[in-house]
């Protein structure tokens, strides 16, 4: 069993999550580059192919593990939930608001949504490396033309609008990966032997190939935080071996450096958040694959050797956190408090909107279980959460509690309303009536993120 280890945060170094064998068997490990701690995520989950996949919110990590069971670790709780079934390095995305999940199953993009764990499918055969875009309302993808050509594709979220970005005739694309901007992707081709990079506008379709390495053997791209820059690992030779050159290039090929070298035939390489280091892998013996874990900073160019020991197959550093700024909702009436987005205004005493969300408070009396008080709320008869809506049970401050999320078919003037009951720590009485529960009402990308830090006063 493990022992729940609460790891702080520095926005700016952020963590690395790697996969390692250091402990015995292939699990998923965290380290903190600003003071050297070092801890074991997962017992038994992982797979020597897992990559770890944070969210934007640096909060969870989606990864393929063992039996190829694709699980999402929270890494303040360290929950583990495992919520589908799919061939090992399958890209994994979140969505901008870490909610949901976007892969590629049986020739389907599969959306997963890890709040209300409903997930719906998208067909199209031949698929790989979906990918969300910014808004979170349109998918990046690859797939074959009428001709059997690989094309980038843009498709909203919901299905609709499905258009063609590119005109490759290349030969297979891989590694498809969009930049944090969404306004380039870049890309492998055509095979492993031979991988070049090229990147393109994603605007106006225009192509750009970066130089790379001596032996065009380009591998691991990775795009910087500011979305200008690409990172990769060029493989090399020197009598009687093969290595790597750690490089990065503008995002139109015309800036390319050398920042250090590994002694592996090719590593993965992740940006630290604030886009001034890169970590690699490198201590490769013979065949064995890497064993150390290293950090270049690209301003003075000295590698430094962070960890050893174990071998170790992926890693990726979590991304720069961007802060919403809070207020706090108090109410004496409710006996509740809890954080909400600045920017958002009151409307009245029990409601406040703004840009993408609203909240509003109320109570409900009642004696039943909460999970008959969770039913009629989500199943009203007027249904203002659609016919199929889940309720998820839990604990918020050690009550009782139940979020209630929307099905596809809400109607659309409820706002994409959920809603979070909890049980009082005890009957608030407001005006003659005595209530045994709170009810908040939000969007649904913000009903987790307010009603988790709900309090009692």
């Amino acid at each position: 069993m493990l022992a729940v280890q609460a790891v702080t945060h520095d926005p700016v170094q952020g963590r690395i999550a790697y996969t390692s064998n250091r402990g015995g068997t292939f699990d998923l490990w965290l380290y903190r580059p600003q003071d050297g701690f070092n801890f074991q995520l997962t017992q038994g989950l992982g797979a020597e192919f897992s990559v770890p996949y944070w969210s934007p919110d640096s909060r969870s990590i989606a990864f393929i593990g063992i039996g190829n069971v694709v699980h999402l670790l929270d890494t303040v709780t360290h929950a583990v939930a495992r919520i589908d079934q799919i061939e090992p390095y399958t890209l994994l995305d979140w969505s901008p608001d870490s909610r949901s999940l976007v892969y590629v199953k049986n020739g389907r993009i599969v959306v997963y949504d890890t709040f209300s764990h409903g997930s719906y499918a998208i067909p199209e055969p031949g698929v790989s490396d979906v990918q969300w875009f910014p808004s979170g309302t349109e998918l990046l993808f690859a797939a074959p033309d009428s001709t059997g050509s690989t094309q980038l594709f843009r498709i909203r979220a919901d299905n609709t609008d499905r258009r063609q970005i590119t005109q490759n005739t290349d030969g297979p694309l891989h590694d498809v990966r969009i930049s944090p901007d969404g306004t380039f992707a870049l890309y492998t081709f055509p095979g492993a032997s031979i991988s070049i990079i090229s990147t393109v506008d994603l605007a106006t379709g225009t192509i750009y190939t970066l130089e790379g390495g001596p032996l065009a053997k380009n591998y691991f791209p990775v795009w910087s935080p500011n979305s200008r820059s690409i990172a990769y690992s060029a493989t090399t030779y020197k009598e009687p071996t093969y290595y790597s050159l750690i490089q990065i290039d503008s995002r139109t090929g015309q800036n390319q450096r050398t920042l250090a070298a590994s002694s592996c035939f090719a590593t993965p390489v992740g940006w630290s958040p604030d886009g001034d280091k890169i970590a690699y892998l490198s201590g490769c013996e013979g065949a064995e694959g890497a064993s150390q874990l290293w950090i270049v900073d690209i301003r003075e160019q000295i590698p430094v050797n962070v960890l050893s020991g174990g071998r170790i197959t992926a890693l990726q550093w979590s991304p720069r956190v961007r802060r919403v700024p809070e207020n706090i909702f108090t109410s004496f009436v409710y006996r509740v408090s809890f954080p909400y987005p600045a920017n958002w205004r009151r409307v009245s005493e029990e409601r406040y909107e703004g840009i993408g969300g609203f909240f509003q408070v109320s109570a409900i009396s009642a004696s039943e279980r909460i999970a008959d008080v969770c039913s009629s709320e989500a199943f009203h008869p007027l249904m203002p959460y659609g016919s199929s809506p889940r309720i998820v049970s839990m604990t918020i401050q050690n009550r009782e509690a139940c979020f209630i999320f929307p099905s596809a078919d809400q109607p659309v003037e409820m706002n994409k309303q959920a809603a979070l009951i909890v049980r009082y720590p005890r009957p608030v009485q407001i005006g003659e009536t005595f209530y045994n529960y709170f009810i908040l009402f939000a969007d649904v990308n913000h009903i987790r993120q307010i009603g988790g830090r709900l309090s009692f006063i």
